[in-house]
């Protein structure tokens, strides 16, 4: 039996969707089809009005006038009945769209809002962006246009064919034969599992195109800066080709059968011709009565035969246009589907900060076959400074991801205070921590609401205060509405460190008891980083921090110095413990200290043995020199 409780896919779930205003789409459904049936009605009259003029041939004026123009204006009571009847069908349908939209994307918002932030990280803004705008905008568009057109086109059919059979069966079977080729043709296309599943890639390679365009947008100034073009961007380069191909493959796909498809029902009258040429063939000559009932209903098939055409043309419109909303929903709902942050039903508080790893392995592959973390154990002390070093991939922001639960670790547990993060709710969590990552996003508001960010209610005087503690204070006074400047108008741009102060300023008025810092000071210059350096020491006192740094020099006086390599613990310490040990510490150690002194240097150009007229010049980095020997 089947599940009665699995999840709707398809046509049934945008109906789904769409009833979550029942009221107006319904009312909506059945205006379009009062609308589809009063379109038929001029086609009714002018059939009489025919009739009318043919049964007083040879004698046109002995015609029935009043008949006629009672005839007549039931086709323009008809015409404008459907217009402003489908008119209202609209409205209702606009109305329920619109509605349905609104709560649609409040829906995926707040379920965004409550995924882990890691999925974030993983899926790509580009393509959060398309499925927000363009999927669930398509959704409004169904609602408002294809839904209502869909009744016309259920209803019209069934009105069709009823008055194809009513006047002369023989006609209608030729006319439900030419419409039956028609749709035979079209429903083997979208049958297709080759027209499927080239609607399936097209779909992917649009959103992975999306994913590389945003990307590409954000990486300009460094496209620019070395006279690249976007041919040298390979990601969006490729994505771009590779969704030309799918939408060439799937359009070339479908020409050869929709065109043959739209041509067969747009020619319904050419199966009449036949039949009305047989019929005609057995009319008596000279009968005056029986060749004008013939050719009247040969003039009202020719008549009703060219409504057909509009709308099986409407059904194949809707249908082809519906196949491709269902992808655009089914991308949706694998984002709604996406399990959000567990809550604990009896969430705790921790009555410390301190930050323990105990065992924890983490894999950002779902089938755990790499993993970034393996069997971590390691304890961050409230009130000390513990640094994370290691080469790059050594598992490092992975662990400051799982403080805070962007991601849940695959098995062990991180706790603060003894208590599993899981077991804290989610936004008392997010309130222990601050961070301070290397990827510094500022909104495109004031200087001072960006820094308030981190705490809503700080007063001006406290954002005033987390400024200078960050070093903002001076960069800030230069602009020209000080902290009231709108970062990114009128050419207001910040360079890198000074983002990243901002970003610093941001987390002192948060005044978490936990601090993350992802290379907090890796845009800063050697003047500033010092004074930065003082700064998080005023703003450390009782708390736990987490460091990540490249930069050695900035952990050199941390409490311990955990050493990361391949997502291992290699060795754990203070600095002069970790340098007493052989291990991969001491080795980093020494490669700093060495490249640090580093500088470049050329010698002077010398001739070439032999005294040709060129010369070699040769250059590249030497130890700095005092009196005394290196540094």
């Amino acid at each position: 039996m089947k599940d009665q409780g699995a999840p709707k896919t398809g046509f049934a779930r945008l109906l789904e969707l769409a009833m979550t205003k029942k009221p107006l789409v319904i009312g909506s459904l059945v205006l379009s089809a009062l609308a589809a049936v009063l379109s038929f009605v001029p086609y009714i009259a002018i059939y009489f009005i025919i009739r009318e003029v043919l049964e007083a041939l040879p004698d046109v004026s002995a015609a029935n006038a009043g008949h006629i123009i009672g005839w007549g204006w039931m086709a323009f009571a008809g015409a404008v009945g459907n217009i402003l009847v489908y008119f209202a069908a609209l409205m209702l349908s606009h109305l329920a769209a619109f509605g349905t939209l609104y709560r649609l994307k409040v829906d995926f918002a707040s379920h965004l809002a409550r995924v882990p932030l890691g999925f974030h990280v993983l899926i790509g803004s580009g393509k959060l962006r398309k499925i927000t705008d363009d999927n669930i905008e398509k959704i409004e568009g169904f609602i408002a246009h294809q839904l209502p057109d869909l009744a016309a086109a259920a209803t019209a059919p069934v009105l069709l064919f009823v008055l194809l059979f009513a006047v002369d069966w023989r006609f209608g079977l030729a006319a439900t034969a030419g419409v039956a080729i028609g749709l035979a043709i079209y429903a083997k296309m979208v049958g297709s599992q080759g027209v499927r599943s080239n609607m399936d890639r097209y779909q992917r390679a649009l959103e992975d195109m999306n994913n590389a365009t945003v990307e590409y947008v954000r990486g300009i100034s460094v496209v620019k800066a070395f006279g690249q073009t976007v041919y040298s961007f390979s990601r969006l380069y490729d994505s771009i080709k590779n969704y030309t191909a799918w939408i060439v493959r799937y359009t070339l796909g479908m020409k050869n059968n929709y065109a043959a498809a739209v041509t067969v029902v747009q020619s319904v009258f050419l199966c009449i011709m036949p039949v009305a040429i047989l019929i005609g063939m057995r009319v008596t000559p000279g009968g005056t009565a029986a060749f004008s009932a013939f050719a009247t209903t040969v003039l009202f098939y020719l008549v009703l035969t060219q409504a057909v055409g509009g709308v099986m043309i409407k059904v194949i419109y809707a249908s082809g246009t519906m196949m491709q909303i269902t992808g655009n929903v089914a991308a949706m709902d694998a984002v709604l589907a996406q399990p959000e942050l567990s809550v604990c039903t009896s969430p705790r508080l921790p009555d410390s900060y301190d930050v323990t790893f105990k065992d924890v392995s983490f894999s950002y592959d779902e089938k755990q076959d790499l993993e970034a973390l393996s069997g971590v154990s390691f304890t961050a002390q409230q009130g000390q400074v513990t640094a994370l070093v290691g080469p790059s991939g050594g598992g490092k922001s992975t662990i400051a991801h799982l403080v805070p639960r962007f991601f849940d670790a695959s098995s062990g547990s991180v706790q603060i205070g003894g208590i599993d993060v899981r077991e804290i709710d989610p936004h008392a969590l997010m309130d222990m921590v601050g961070f301070v990552f290397q990827d510094v996003y500022l909104f495109k508001q004031s200087v001072m609401d960006n820094i308030r960010m981190g705490d809503p209610s700080a007063s001006d005087e406290r954002v005033f205060e987390a400024a200078r503690d960050a070093q903002c204070a001076a960069f800030i006074e230069k602009l020209p509405q000080g902290y009231q400047t709108i970062i990114g108008t009128k050419g207001i741009h910040l360079s890198g460190g000074e983002r990243q102060r901002l970003a610093i300023a941001r987390a002192i008025v948060k005044n978490a008891p936990i601090v993350v810092l992802d290379e907090a000071t890796a845009f800063s210059d050697p003047e500033n980083e010092h004074l930065i350096q003082k700064a998080f020491e005023r703003l450390m006192q009782g708390k736990t921090v987490i460091m990540i740094a490249h930069r050695l020099s900035t952990v050199r006086g941390a409490d311990q110095i955990v050493v990361l390599d391949g997502g291992r613990v290699a060795q754990r310490g203070t600095h002069e413990e970790l340098l007493e040990q052989s291990g991969r510490y001491g080795d980093m150690w020494r490669t700093y200290t060495q490249t640090s002194s580093w500088r470049m240097s050329a010698t002077q150009p010398q001739a070439r043995a032999g005294g040709g007229d060129g010369v070699a010049c040769t250059g590249g980095l030497e130890p700095m020199r005092q009196e005394g020997g290196a540094l």
